[in-house]
C-alpha cells in the first residue's frame, strides 16, 4: 500500500535525524587533551613573573648558530638605487648584486647624503656577470649553477656589454665571471675583449676584473691584466689550511697567490682579494694568509661573514662579531694593505668605486702605512698593545 504524504515526511525527518547522529558519532573525540585543559594545567601568569617555569620550549634548529641581528639588513631605497635599477632593466644587464641578493646592494648603489644624483651614480658600484651563469666548478660555499659543459659563449657579449655600460653612466664597474674550465683559455680573451671595448667607448669608467684562476695558466692571467683594467681582483676565499674543504679541488691557495702575483708583475696598479670568515678558520691561519698576500704585494683585502646559501652547502661554523672584524681591519692596515673593508656584510666588491675614487685617485693611497707585524703575533696580542 503506498505511503501517505504525512508518512513520507515523517520518514525523511527520521532519516535526517539518524544521519545527523551518525555524522556526530563518526567523529571520535581526540585522545590529546584540549587546548583549554593544557592551558589550565600549565604555569600561571604569576609563575612567569616569578620565573618559576621549569620547562622552556625552544623552537627551530638549535644545533646551528642563530642569525645575529647585525646580519639583518633593511630594504634598499633611495633615488640613486631606484635610478640604477631602472637603468639595468632598460639596458638588459644582469648583476651579481641582484642575482646573489647581496645584502649591500643599497650601500653600493645608493648615493652618499648631500651629493647630487650624478655624483652618487659615479661613485656607485655594480658587478656584471659575463660568460653565462653556469660554472664548471663546485665550491662548497657557492650557489651558482654547475655543469661540465656550460652553454657556448655569446660572441656579441663584449660589444653589447660595453655599449650598455658606456650609456649607463656609472663611474666604476666590476666585471666577473664563472669559471670556464671547458674553454682552452678559460675565457680570458673574451674577458679582455669586453674590458678593451668598454675603455674604447667610455675611457673615464674605472674597470675592476674579478677573475678565476684560469687553472693556473698564468699566460691567460696576463691577457686580462694587460687589457687596460684598473683593478685586478681574484679571491682566495679562505685560509690555506681550509681551502681543500671550502673550494673546488681544482683551486688552491698557492695557485691563487700566483694569479695575484702575476697580475702585479704585468703592471696592474691595484690587486685585490677577499676572505670569508666563519668557515672554521683560526687566527694563526688568517695571519699566515695575510702575510702571504703581502709577500705578493696585494693592495686590497676584504673580510666578510660566510652566509650559507642553501642547506646543500657547507654549514656556518660561527658568526663573527663586528668587533672582531674591526680588529682584523686594523691588523691588515698595519701590515701595509692600501685599503681594507671588513665587516659582517662586506663582500668582495663592497663600495669598490667609492674606495678607488677616494683612496687612490685622490692620493690617499700614497700615505699607506707599512708597520711590519712581529712574526707569530696573534690578534689578541695586537689588541692588547693597542689598548
Amino acid at each position: 500500500m503506498p505511503l501517505s504524504t504525512t508518512q513520507v515526511k515523517s520518514a525523511l525527518r527520521a532519516a535526517r535525524v539518524v544521519r545527523t547522529q551518525v555524522r556526530c558519532l563518526a567523529t571520535p573525540s581526540s585522545s590529546k587533551p584540549r587546548f583549554s585543559q593544557t592551558l589550565d594545567e600549565g604555569p600561571s601568569l604569576d609563575d612567569f613573573i616569578a620565573d618559576r617555569v621549569p620547562d622552556r620550549v625552544v623552537l627551530g634548529n638549535t644545533t646551528t648558530p642563530r642569525l645575529p641581528s647585525y646580519l639583518k639588513t633593511t630594504i634598499p631605497k633611495g633615488s640613486s638605487f631606484a635610478k640604477i635599477k631602472k637603468d639595468l632593466r632598460g639596458l638588459n644587464l644582469h648583476t651579481v648584486c641582484e642575482e646573489a641578493r647581496c645584502p649591500n646592494i643599497g650601500d653600493c648603489w645608493g648615493a652618499k647624503e648631500g651629493v647630487s644624483e650624478a655624483e652618487g651614480k659615479r661613485a656607485a658600484t655594480a658587478t656584471i656577470m659575463l660568460m653565462g651563469d653556469t660554472c664548471t666548478r663546485g665550491c662548497r660555499f657557492c650557489s651558482v649553477k654547475t655543469s661540465r659543459t656550460p652553454p657556448p659563449l655569446d660572441p656579441h657579449e663584449p660589444e653589447n656589454t660595453a655599449e650598455a655600460i658606456s650609456r649607463w653612466g656609472l663611474g666604476y664597474i666590476v666585471l666577473t665571471t664563472v669559471d670556464r674550465d671547458d674553454l682552452v683559455d678559460g675565457g680570458a680573451h673574451h674577458f679582455a675583449e669586453t674590458i678593451m671595448k668598454i675603455k674604447q667607448k667610455a675611457p673615464q669608467i674605472l674597470v675592476e676584473a674579478l677573475t678565476g684562476d684560469f687553472a693556473g695558466k698564468l699566460e691567460y692571467v696576463s691577457v686580462v691584466a694587460k687589457s687596460g683594467l684598473d683593478v685586478y681582483a681574484h679571491n682566495i676565499e679562505t685560509t690555506e689550511a681550509l681551502t681543500p674543504f671550502v673550494r673546488d679541488r681544482r683551486a688552491s691557495f698557492r695557485q691563487s697567490l700566483a694569479v695575484l702575483e702575476q697580475a702585479k708583475k704585468d703592471g696592474v696598479r691595484v690587486t685585490k682579494t677577499s676572505m670569508m670568515l666563519g668557515v672554521g678558520e683560526d687566527e694563526d691561519q688568517i695571519m699566515d694568509a695575510l702575510r702571504e698576500l703581502r709577500k705578493v704585494d696585494v693592495d686590497v683585502v676584504t673580510f666578510g661573514q660566510y652566509m650559507r646559501p642553501t642547506k646543500r652547502h657547507m654549514k656556518v661554523d660561527r658568526y663573527v662579531e663586528p668587533a672582531e672584524f674591526d680588529r682584523w681591519k686594523q691588523v691588515a692596515e698595519d701590515m701595509g694593505f692600501l685599503y681594507v673593508a671588513s665587516g659582517p656584510l662586506v663582500r668582495s666588491s663592497y663600495k669598490a668605486g667609492e674606495f678607488f675614487i677616494e683612496n687612490v685617485l685622490k692620493g690617499k693611497g700614497a700615505q699607506r702605512r707599512t708597520k711590519p707585524l712581529v712574526t707569530g703575533q696573534t690578534l689578541e696580542t695586537k689588541t692588547e698593545v693597542q689598548s
